[in-house]
């Protein structure tokens, strides 16, 4: 029997080296001072070690020399599941007894294992090659296995109103967009004249840099907020979710304008003429036969927005709008990264998550080529 050598795979057991000899976990004293990282060997107690190494060891090896896409994503899972038990049971391993200043982390090398084997689980469900619906329960399984973290524990009712904030700036920037940049799109796709004037305007809102749109907006909204009557009791105001709701929406109108004029623009001739010839009206035409033919190209569009507005939600922190942004600002200020992680983990995994969903309605509205008659 003859063994391949797969090119992820030397990717993958290189990594997993460097991971292994990188401290597994680090221990504070406090949350202040610097920490002292230990291995894997030394982060857990018996065995615990020896088997987590040998379930790296027998990983990389499945990256090495097995090709067969199943057995990529059994083994990935594996050391997955390990790593998690691992860690925790490390926190629990290297904690002094009553001592509620003490601080245990993930360290460099649990990072490492993580995206090396978070890579290999990728690449065995890419070369599945799953309908939707399966991306969608790959997606539902991974949600699933999460970490409890220590900061969590202390923080969960400010972390859910965070969340919420995160999620009202990522979506709702997004749906104003969609309900604004729809009917622009349409309109620049039948009137050419106009479409390089609104896209290039469009365009230059996209050029100026994230943090300064954020700032450019506190001055204008400060001034409705003190000088138009109501604005400031609907929740008009110079800093806070506001700026930061207004700014995303400016970022979002590009990809959605300019994807609906690139899926309206790609309807194929036959499908208007065979519309038009029914005696279908401008409007039918456009609901009924031109949009959904288009909708997998806004449907990119959207994605691309809604992935976009999740990350930069994350800045609005700085601006007093709240968000995930708000733990990691903090954490940085404070030297503290698990609690950098608790606001970076879920933005990156909303991030994720949305991407996931969105490709999956993106497949499934796709239109399928005619399939040839072999009767």
């Amino acid at each position: 029997m003859t063994f391949r050598i797969d090119k992820l795979g030397v990717l993958i057991v290189v990594l997993a080296i460097y991971g292994v000899l990188s401290p597994f976990a680090t221990l504070k004293a406090n949350r202040i001072v610097p920490g002292e990282g230990f291995d894997i060997l030394e982060a857990l107690p018996g065995g615990f070690g020896r088997l987590m190494l040998l379930a790296v060891v027998g990983g990389a090896a499945m990256a090495l020399l097995r090709r067969e896409a199943l057995w990529r994503l059994l083994s990935a899972s594996v050391v997955l599941a390990a790593l998690f038990a691992c860690v925790g049971l490390a926190a629990t391993y290297l904690t002094p007894a009553d001592n509620s200043y003490a601080r245990v982390s993930p360290a460099s090398g649990f990072w490492i294992l993580l995206f090396t084997f978070s890579l290999l689980a990728t690449d065995g469900i890419s070369r599945m090659n799953p309908r939707p619906s399966v991306r969608l329960l790959f997606l539902a399984l991974a949600i699933a296995i999460v970490s409890v973290m220590k900061e969590y524990a202390a923080r969960a009712d400010v972390f859910w109103t965070e969340a919420s904030r995160h999620l009202l700036l990522a979506l709702g920037s997004l749906l104003a967009a969609a309900v604004v940049g729809l009917p622009i799109g349409i309109f620049c796709e039948r009137v050419p004249a106009l479409r390089s004037a609104v896209l290039n305007t469009l365009n230059l809102v996209q050029t100026i840099p994230s943090i300064a749109l954020f700032g450019i907006m506190i001055a204008p909204l400060g001034w409705i907020a003190a000088n138009v009557p109501g604005a400031y009791a609907i929740g008009v105001r110079g800093i806070g979710v506001a700026p930061a709701f207004v700014a995303l929406f400016l970022y979002s109108l590009l990809p959605i304008v300019a994807n609906t004029v690139a899926g309206l623009s790609g309807v194929p001739r036959q499908a208007r003429e065979a519309a038009r010839g029914l005696g279908m009206t401008s409007a039918q035409r456009l609901i009924r036969v031109e949009f959904p033919l288009a909708l997998p190209v806004i449907l990119t569009g959207i994605r691309i927005v809604l992935v976009q507005n999740i990350g930069l939600a994350t800045i609005a922190a700085l601006i007093g709008g709240g968000g995930f942004g708000t733990f990691v600002f903090q954490g940085l200020g404070q030297t503290a990264t698990d609690l950098v992680l608790l606001g970076a983990l879920p933005t990156v995994a909303l991030a994720f998550a949305s991407a996931v969903v969105l490709d999956a309605l993106i497949d499934m509205n796709a239109v399928a080529p005619p399939r040839k008659d072999t009767r």
